[in-house]
């Protein structure tokens, strides 16, 4: 699994003109999704995110996790993570889930974040044309992997 995790001051995703999903201050994340993903590469990812020390404390240290501002997390689905790009200028996405598998991951991940204590969870919609709004605060991105490619 991969996933682009942005701080934000608020975001929101809209699907045919209507928001299906938005939070306030917290966290944007993207996730990718590959075919051995299970339970114990969602428990990881999400509790990295939810830990990740990326917002300041009193000093202006960014020593401070979602967890300890009782911020909100966007989740969004994003095959393209898995995009290859180092031939061509087309990327392939073989290395990505197939659809079904990411859609049931994809729903495993987001139940799992539901059960987690965040102050809201809302998401992005799989295989749906969406419109992502953020307002990145910092800018603050990390990039995360499961297989800890980088």
């Amino acid at each position: 699994m991969r996933a682009v995790l942005q701080r934000v001051q608020k975001g929101s995703v809209t699907v045919e003109g209507k928001i299906i999903g938005e939070i306030g201050r917290g966290i944007m994340v993207l996730f990718g999704m590959m075919e051995s993903d299970d339970k114990k590469v969602i428990e990881y990812m999400l509790d990295k995110v939810i830990n990740m020390r990326i917002f300041e404390d009193e000093a202006g240290k960014m020593n401070l996790s979602l967890l300890d501002i009782k911020g909100e997390l966007l989740i969004v689905p994003n095959f393209t993570l898995y995009g290859d790009a180092r031939k061509g200028r087309r990327p392939g996405y073989s290395s990505g889930a197939s659809p079904q598998k990411a859609r049931d991951i994809f729903e495993q991940l987001v139940e799992y974040a539901k059960t987690l204590p965040i102050q809201k969870v809302a998401t992005g919609e799989f295989q749906a044309d969406m419109k992502v709004e953020i307002i990145n605060d910092g800018p603050v991105t990390i990039l995360l992997d499961s297989e800890k490619n980088f």
